[in-house]
């Protein structure tokens, strides 16, 4: 059975009390289009979703200011307890098996985590890279946390190592997972000289 569902929520982040949010729908869990809150645009995940139907960024951000309206007085009532941080769960793989030279896409998983306060950002060779990077927006489970993706274009290329960086309240320093394309190193030929006299001192005695 299909399902359609529509995802919204507004925050207030730590001390600032700066608002944030954000509006979604998806398809069996597969994100359909979001509203970008701050450009009041309509953001199609494919962008032939939006040759074939549509959808009035207006209805998000009534939606949007409503929300926000009942967090402020949800925040008077409230004895301002901070609710419990849940550490995200990070997973780092290439989405098509890797070639050295062709190109490729690494992707950075980060599951069960709350709240949705984040930064993910990728290095190469311990450096920051933001070229070729893109980020989903927050995707919300059933148990309230959030799970987000993170990608990087790439070229596999012999020596060359990645980190996801994930900077998240659940973590007392950002926490990097790291990832390096694993390349057999080529036989040198003394490795090879050795094999084949092996084989002819077996060949010779007879085993």
């Amino acid at each position: 059975e299909n399902t359609i569902h529509q995802a919204e929520f507004q925050q207030r982040l730590g001390e600032s009390q700066q608002a944030a949010g954000e509006y979604q729908q998806a398809f069996n869990a597969d994100e359909v289009f979001h509203v970008d809150l701050e450009k009041q645009e309509t953001v199609w995940r494919l962008p032939e979703f939006g040759e074939v139907t549509s959808f009035e960024a207006q209805g998000a951000l009534q939606n949007a200011a409503i929300g926000k309206h009942n967090l402020d007085i949800m925040i008077q009532r409230s004895n301002g307890s901070q609710g419990t941080i849940v550490q995200p769960e990070v997973t780092v793989f290439p989405k098509h098996p890797v070639e050295l030279g062709d190109p490729n896409v690494l992707i950075c998983y980060v599951d069960k985590f709350w709240p949705s306060v984040i930064t993910i950002s990728w290095l190469r060779n311990g450096r920051e890279v933001k070229d070729g990077v893109f980020e989903t927006v927050f995707y919300p489970r059933d148990d309230h946390s959030f799970r987000k993706f993170s990608y990087l274009t790439f070229i596999p290329t012999r020596g060359e190592s990645y980190d996801c960086r994930v900077d998240h309240w659940g973590f007392s320093t950002p926490f990097r997972r790291h990832w390096e394309l694993q390349v057999p190193l080529p036989v040198s030929e003394t490795t090879e000289t050795v094999v084949c006299a092996l084989g002819l001192a077996v060949g010779i005695i007879g085993i």
